[in-house]
């Protein structure tokens, strides 16, 4: 499942563990509008075991839908993205190189037309090199040195976070306002001016106090309904100071 900007992006799991893993890879999925649960392998899924019990919300839809295929399948019918802690270094070894961060995988699955399947493995040992060598892209989550290895539900909810944007069409935070239009940004440093002269402000100190101004508003990027607060009470302060 898609949002309205990219590809059908489905999710597998090759040889899960244990039911858990692949109730916490549902709950995952269904967190970010993804639906589609491909298992390679899987344990047993009690509907009275821990796979629904770990599945939240998605033990309604996702995990019964799950469907069992062989890993043959993936390679054949969807383009294909293997998860991995592990990579190698440089393209002198080619398995686990050329990776591409979440982030960046998100940037490249949005110019992808074909159907898509972020493949994730063994909670304990992954994709081998040999399941790894069948996939077309390699994704890897950056992490400490010291201790680079999510579990497999961790793993599953990073990538499909920064898949967002392609999967889900309404989140339930609010939609930030984008920045405000320029011509409303420099009225805001028009009557910032103006208050500094209603103000008594030196005149030789206005240019370097408007400059500041004009700074800080350039790191800011305000918002429409940012700018319009700011010059209402710029105005409100400038009538009370010459009252």
């Amino acid at each position: 499942m898609t949002g309205d900007s990219g590809p059908n992006i489905a999710v597998a799991v090759v040889d899960a563990e244990t039911p858990g893993n692949v109730g916490t890879v549902a709950r995952a999925m269904k967190n970010f509008g993804l639906s589609e649960l491909l298992l390679v392998d899987p344990p047993e899924l009690d509907p009275d075991g821990e796979a629904y019990g770990f599945a939240g919300q998605a033990r309604e839809d996702v995990l019964p839908n799950a469907r069992e295929v062989d890993f043959e399948d993936l390679v054949a019918e969807f383009h294909t993205v293997g998860c991995t802690a592990i990579t190698n270094e440089d393209a002198t070894k080619h398995v686990r190189y050329p990776f591409a961060t979440p982030d960046e995988l998100a940037a490249d699955l949005a110019a992808v037309e074909a159907d898509t399947c972020v493949v994730f493995g063994r909670e304990s040992v992954g994709l081998t090199n040999a399941e790894l060598a069948r996939l077309d892209q390699v994704c890897a989550i950056p992490a400490s040195a010291e201790y680079p290895v999510l579990n497999l539900g961790q793993a599953a909810t990073v990538v499909c976070y920064a898949l967002r944007e392609l999967t889900v069409d309404d989140a339930q935070v609010p939609t930030i306002d984008d920045r405000a239009a320029e011509s409303a940004i420099e009225g805001l440093h028009d009557q910032f001016a103006e208050f500094l002269v209603a103000l008594g402000h030196p005149a030789e100190k206005r240019p370097k106090a408007e400059r500041l101004w004009r700074r800080l508003l350039g790191r800011a990027h305000p918002t429409g309904r940012e700018v319009k607060t700011l010059r209402g009470l710029f105005r409100r302060a400038g009538e009370r100071v010459e009252e």
